[in-house]
């Protein structure tokens, strides 16, 4: 009877590095596995942190060994991973939810059935999958779960969608249609429009009819940026010094009060998307770039009754509707099938991960989504 030898690297031996790292991976310095009776995921090489900070500081690239694949797991060698700033708040250790230290980045992706376990029966190698609901740790070029973890998708998408469809466009989706009974002709306003969740607002309003008037900083080359939103569907594309007025829906035109208005920024941003509402308009915040408070007047609540709501996909993932979740990720990728459907990306070799974390924290001046190519 053969046996196959496992030894952890040194580095990794100690109890402590094995929280949040793949399951399967072994917990003693040796294991004995009989060669015959054990199939193995390949040597996997991973973006981890051991401590929260800085994440150009805190991380680095390091290889994992051999996982055993139980009867129902899948090994699923990874073709891309974003990095998205729910990432970077976790490394920081200033996102609400993280996975135990030490941990692998990452927590959306793409990649193809490798192998097997013996009992799975609606997979097969070459398959494309993503993680549904997304998981810790995609940033790893293989990685074992189990079966019902993962979602077969179409291979005739590009990778880096696929890679990226379960956080923000799913998002978009999701405030869209949980907040406000939108109707065709209605219309919408959002700050922040240049974020992948404010272009996929602007092309999900188009197809259901919605109108959309976005707001933009003040930067160089915003009239490209503007004509580049318009292209997608936006109506209308405003920077923050052009708002500073007194009664800005004189810029409406035609369109009418917008009902519904998103705000990931915070501050004076926020302050200038509540200025478009009509009266009893919404106003949903997901994120807060600016690290400044929604500041909300008086006369806001009291004579347009606006109402304030937060929106966190994570939370929505652990409610019952998160069942559909499969359904709208198909029906997002159908979108980019058709051609309907895209954004800005910049695919970037693995190995060259911390190029691809700099542009992601603005320290190269990218303004896209980062997206590792395994």
């Amino acid at each position: 009877m053969g046996f196959l030898r496992l030894v952890a690297p040194k580095a990794l031996r100690a109890p402590s590095i094995f929280n949040g790292l793949p399951s399967g991976f072994p917990r003693n310095e040796t294991v004995s596995i009989r060669a015959y009776s054990a199939t193995m995921s390949p040597p996997s090489k991973a973006v981890v942190y051991e401590q929260h900070g800085s994440p150009d500081q805190v991380t680095r690239l390091i290889n994992l060994p051999p996982v055993e694949l139980k009867d129902n797991d899948v090994c699923v060698r990874m073709l891309a991973a974003p990095i998205n700033p729910s990432d970077i708040n976790r490394i920081e250790g200033v996102y609400p939810v993280r996975p135990p230290l030490p941990a692998i980045g990452g927590y959306e992706g793409v990649g193809e059935v490798h192998s097997l376990g013996s009992a799975v029966r609606g997979l097969s190698p070459g398959d494309w999958v993503i993680p549904s609901p997304p998981s810790f740790g995609t940033w790893q070029t293989y990685i074992v779960k189990e079966e019902n973890a993962w979602h077969k998708i179409s291979k005739d998408i590009p990778m880096e969608y696929a890679a990226t469809v379960t956080v923000n466009p799913l998002t978009a989706l999701r405030m869209l249609e949980d907040f406000t009974e939108l109707k065709p002709g209605d219309c919408i306003v959002q700050n922040g429009a240049t974020s992948m969740v404010g272009q996929c607002i602007i092309q999900l309003a188009r197809i259901r009819g919605t109108h959309s008037i976005n707001v933009i900083r003040d930067r160089a080359g915003s009239e490209e940026v503007k004509d580049r939103l318009k292209e997608l569907g936006a109506d209308e594309v405003y920077t923050e010094s052009q708002l500073e007025m007194k009664n800005v829906k004189s810029l409406l035109g035609n369109l009418p009060e917008p009902a519904l208005g998103f705000n990931c920024v915070g501050g004076n941003s926020a302050s200038l998307v509540l200025k478009f509402l009509r009266q009893g308009g919404t106003m949903v915040t997901y994120g807060g770039m600016s690290k400044k408070p929604v500041t909300v007047s008086t006369s806001s609540f009291i004579f347009k009754d606006l109402s304030l709501r937060g929106f966190w996909l994570q939370k929505w993932m652990g409610s019952e509707r998160a069942k559909d979740c499969r359904v709208m990720i198909d029906y997002l990728l159908d979108l980019v099938h058709k051609g309907k459907f895209k954004y800005e990306m910049e695919l970037v070799p693995f190995d060259d991960f911390h190029v691809a974390l700099d542009k992601a924290l603005g320290k190269l001046g990218s303004h896209s989504k980062q997206v590792l190519r395994f």
